[in-house]
This record gives C-alpha cells, structure tokens and sequence, in this order.
C-alpha cells in the first residue's frame, strides 16, 4: 500500500473524527442505554479517515458534522474489519 502525503483529517470537507478513550466510551454508551459496542452504526476500517487515525477494530469513534441548523450534529461509530 503507498502512504499518499494528503492530510485526509484536514480537509475542509471532512468531518471531525476524535477517537474515544475506553471511559469515554463507557459514557457515551450509558447515556444513550447501550449495552453491546455492535449496536453502534459502524464504519469500515479501511475507510481514509479511519485509516488515517490507525485505530484498531472495536475503537469509538465521535464525529462532528457541521450543520446549518444546530451549527454542529454529532455520530458515533464503532470500528469495523473490512
């Protein structure tokens, strides 16, 4: 695999991606009542952004989207092989 030099993080268009420590994740997973991380939306980890962050399968991850009405809507993904 060729390692480009494009910060894919950094881009304008690309959404805010923060990986999540274990307590964070613990947190987020009791405010909204989940009980398994596999009942997270998931997100591939060979997906560009994911790959730049270099977490492994399983990892939290929060993004932050901006948005025109709430001026930013937060998502939660869980890693995912693929």
């Amino acid at each position: 695999m060729v390692k480009n030099d494009i910060n894919i993080l950094g881009h304008d268009l690309v959404p805010k991606h923060i990986v999540l420590s274990e307590d964070e994740k613990n947190k987020v997973m009791k405010k909204f009542g989940i009980k398994k991380i596999s009942q997270f939306p998931r997100i591939l980890k060979n997906d560009p952004a994911i790959r730049e962050l270099d977490v492994k399968a399983g990892t939290l991850i929060k993004i932050i989207r901006e948005s025109e009405t709430a001026k930013e809507a937060v998502y939660y993904r869980v890693v995912i092989d693929g």
